[in-house]
């Protein structure tokens, strides 16, 4: 491809009169567009980094002495670092550093004398004298006698020439003599030493009595009171000195390692429950014989009893009975293995006369222990079995109970008829232990597919909590005890939680939406929806201004107060149910709901006797007269009179078909008294509302104007009242909207403006300073004019730069809601090729 040419009428050209040696021109020859070029290259190295850095605050900056500075060489760079360095450290840091030339002491000897080991301690010397060897010794033991011999003899030939040298032996015997006597003499000083201390003790303890003088009570008192109490300061800091010391724990345990110990746990014990259930023994509890070698002297043995006499006093005399039974039979025992050792001791080889003369006693007393024999082994045989037959019942009791006990390792169940399987014929409280041992046993961390099956469990125990309720005598207690589990595998898993619950609210809303489309009115769904609202507030935040859950679950509840008609008193229920939910749902976030006020107004008008819609309006599913206009009016005196107030539980819904006309009547009432206190809880929620008195009027004239309160009880009457005054004594907080007051604009002037006309491109004469200061003011007026001009040049950068991530970002936008919008068709294209589908069949 030919390089396009450039235009050379674009060519920019910097023309010169005359050229000047040395002089720099800038853009001689430019070619367009490469100043703006570089300006732009300019503001992406410093403006838009500056811009993108914006939030940053961490700055590294280079400290380093003349690091920039080119005027300064190397080395002297070198040499002031080092002599920075070294001032910085001279400070306290000096007094640990080993490095410089100081001589170290050690109790006021220098270390380097000391490691010279001039000193030579005597072990035999004592405390006193110690390393102070005489130098007879010192020369006698480390010189080999050679010096100290040659000493003596040349005292002793100066002396005595005649007289022989002694002998090494004889010196050292003398030298040892010596040593004694000085030891025996400092020994005697010592002695003497501490006597005399003694005496001077005794002495100044005979003497301390005479100089003691103690001050009378009334100037004891009289310095206590002079003490200074402690201050507050000085008693915290001894409180805080006596305080118990935190001790180091162990590091926490990671969630993985805890679940991984127990599952260990479980494991552990679920093998045990095995082996007490099959009747094994459990070897690894049994203690096993210790290897005792040939070598062994026996000698680590423990006494076990304890054969020292009791102590004890009978009458006042000392009881010594007991030790002499158990003396006397030891005594008896003694003797009868004495008699059995002497007769082994007999020998076998005997002389016959001997044996001519024995009598026949031997043999009586032979008979005698045979017999003995037999009866004591007869017992012993009969002992074994009893032993035997209760070890066999304790293993049956011991296998049976195993057997009946829950076992401690679970799988996940992979279908809803095996999660149905482990809970049914359960209580609540071993219901609960199965799931907590399902997810121990399953943790996410222990394996690789734990994940998907504990998010599927959700959808199941979602779908087993709503079978619960849709069955005769709803289980609701253990509903409530499920809900645990619930929402411990939703804060694990939000996201296929979130999936499980709006699959059901969707299916809910299709099912509403096709009895509407057939039968032309929808009706309340069962029990189990119900309870899937009331959890969903549990598991999700209604706070947020839209949530992927309670959004939905919010907008089919409003569905459920407008599209569903109130027939029975079944459904009255219900709504009232859905009214109390709404109340959760925007307790914290007040949002308004109008279908929640429509229904009790609803709710209060078929309470009416006499039918007269004077100064509010129903709308639908109420209507003004007809067959339903009359569910919750009593005309029943002596009901009203018994009628107690009593709270609503959900299963009642169950039982209306078997209560008579009197507990018809005060369920009515009890309805009745709910709606008043749902009207109470709204008017303290909404009060704050700037047009809250034009939203509650119609409840309020229905309240005063329409509804016989006299004939109802008293506590229905109170909560009338109640109601009333919480709707009446709501002041306005808010003042309504209005326009901002703005300041008026003034009308264009147009007087004219007279301008010294001056004579175009000459400078006006005058002095030299006022031609200077148009000078400097024409300059700062032209640098002026530049930086507003490269500002505002900055400015369009940086507001492009800005478009560019606003438009990437809704590019990125875009292209996502496209793809969720794609996904929504298909799958609502196959939702409705499944319902034809179903339609067909």
């Amino acid at each position: 491809m030919a390089k396009a040419r450039n235009n050379p009428f674009e060519v920019k050209v910097n023309k010169q009169k005359f050229s000047v040696l040395g002089r720099r021109t800038k853009h001689d020859v430019g070619l367009p567009g490469i100043s703006r070029s570089k300006a732009l290259r300019k503001r992406t190295q410093t403006l838009l980094k500056e811009y993108k850095e914006r939030e940053k605050s961490n700055v590294f900056k280079d400290k380093r002495f003349a690091e920039y500075n080119s005027k300064i060489s190397p080395e002297e760079k070198m040499m002031k670092r080092f002599a920075l360095e070294r001032q910085q450290n001279f400070g306290k840091k000096n007094i640990y550093n080993l490095n410089e030339d100081e001589e170290l002491t050690h109790y006021g000897q220098s270390l380097a004398d000391i490691e010279k080991l001039n000193d030579i301690v005597d072990s035999d010397s004592d405390a006193e004298e110690r390393g102070a060897l005489s130098a007879e010794l010192t020369a006698a033991h480390f010189g080999g006698g050679g010096g100290l011999l040659h000493k003596k003899t040349v005292s002793r030939q100066q002396d005595e020439d005649e007289e022989k040298p002694k002998s090494r032996k004889e010196l050292i015997e003398e030298l040892i003599a010596k040593s004694k006597q000085e030891k025996r003499e400092r020994q005697t000083q010592r002695e003497n030493a501490l006597e005399l201390t003694e005496k001077l003790d005794s002495d100044w303890k005979e003497i301390q009595t005479l100089l003691s003088h103690k001050t009378p009570k009334s100037e004891r008192k009289d310095k206590e009171e002079e003490k200074p109490k402690p201050d507050e300061y000085d008693m915290i800091v001894r409180e805080l000195g006596f305080e118990m010391k935190a001790q180091p724990s162990d590091r926490m345990k990671t969630e993985d390692e805890l679940a991984k110990e127990e599952q260990e746990r479980l494991e552990k014990l679920e093998a045990d429950r095995l082996r007490r259930m099959h009747g094994k023994e459990d070897h690894e509890n049994k203690k096993k014989p210790k290897h005792i070698s040939a070598d062994d002297l026996a000698d680590g043995f423990i006494l076990d009893k304890d054969d020292r006499r009791l102590l004890c006093y009978k009458d006042g005399k000392l009881d010594i009975g007991n030790d002499e039974e158990e003396d006397s039979k030891h005594e008896e025992d003694g003797d009868n293995e004495s008699e059995e050792d002497k007769s082994e001791e007999e020998p076998d080889s005997k002389d016959e006369d001997e044996d001519a003369v024995d009598s026949h006693s031997d043999l009586e007393s032979g008979l005698e222990s045979e017999e003995e024999a037999i009866s004591n082994e007869r017992e012993k045989k009969h002992q074994e079995n009893e032993k035997n037959l209760q070890n066999d019942e304790g293993q049956k009791a011991e296998i049976e109970a195993a057997r009946v006990e829950l076992p401690y390792t679970f799988s996940v169940p992979e279908s809803y008829e095996k999660l149905k399987s482990l809970l049914t014929g359960k209580t609540t409280a071993q219901q609960l232990v199965v799931l907590g041992r399902i997810q121990k046993c399953n943790h996410p961390s222990l394996a690789v597919g734990n994940k998907a099956k504990l998010e599927k469990l959700f959808g199941l125990l979602l779908e087993y909590t709503g079978e619960l309720a849709t069955m005769d005598a709803p289980e609701l207690k253990t509903i409530d005890r499920l809900v645990l589990p619930l929402y411990k595998l939703c804060q694990m898993f939000p996201e296929a939680a979130s999936n499980s619950m709006k699959f059901v609210l969707r299916d809910a809303a299709h099912d509403m939406e096709e009895m509407i489309e057939v039968k032309g009115r929808a009706a309340f769904p069962g029990l189990d929806l119900l309870i899937y609202l009331k959890i969903t507030a549990i598991l999700f935040p209604t706070s947020d201004f839209w949530h992927p859950v309670v959004t939905p679950a919010f907008m089919y509840m409003s569905q459920l107060l407008t599209k569903c008609q109130v027939t029975t008193l079944q459904d009255v229920v219900k709504g009232l149910f859905v009214c109390c939910l709404f109340l959760e749902y925007v307790s914290v976030s007040q949002r308004f709901v109008p279908e929640l006020i429509n229904f009790l107004l609803g709710i209060l008008h078929i309470a009416l006797p006499e039918k007269q819609a004077q100064g509010y309006t129903l709308v639908h599913p109420f209507r003004l007269l007809g067959k339903n206009s009359e569910l919750l009016m009593v005309s029943d005196k002596k009901d009203m009179e018994t009628w107690q107030k009593q709270n609503l539980p959900l299963s009642i819904v169950t039982r209306l078909k078997e209560m008579s006309k009197t507990e018809m009547n005060h369920f009515r009432l009890s309805c009745l008294a709910l709606c008043l206190d749902l009207i109470k809880r709204c008017g303290a929620l909404y009060g704050s509302l700037s047009s809250f008195h034009e939203i509650v009027h119609p409840i309020r004239v229905l309240l005063t104007e329409h509804i016989p309160v006299s004939d109802y009880p008293k506590q229905l009457q109170e909560l009338h009242q109640n109601a009333l005054k919480e709707l009446e004594n709501k002041e306005k907080h808010y003042n309504p909207l209005v326009c901002e007051k703005k300041k008026p604009v003034p009308l264009k002037l147009y007087t004219p403006k007279i301008v010294k006309v001056l004579e175009f491109g000459r400078k006006q004469g005058g002095s030299k300073e006022e031609q200077e200061k148009k000078r400097l003011i024409h300059k700062h007026k032209r640098e002026f004019k530049g930086a507003v001009r490269e500002i505002r040049k900055d400015n369009q950068f940086l507001a492009r730069m800005q478009l560019l991530e606003t438009m990437e970002r809704d590019s990125e936008r875009k292209r996502k809601v496209k793809y969720l919008l794609h996904n929504l068709a298909t799958q609502e294209g196959e939702w409705k090729a499944l319902k034809r589908k179903k339609f067909k069949n």
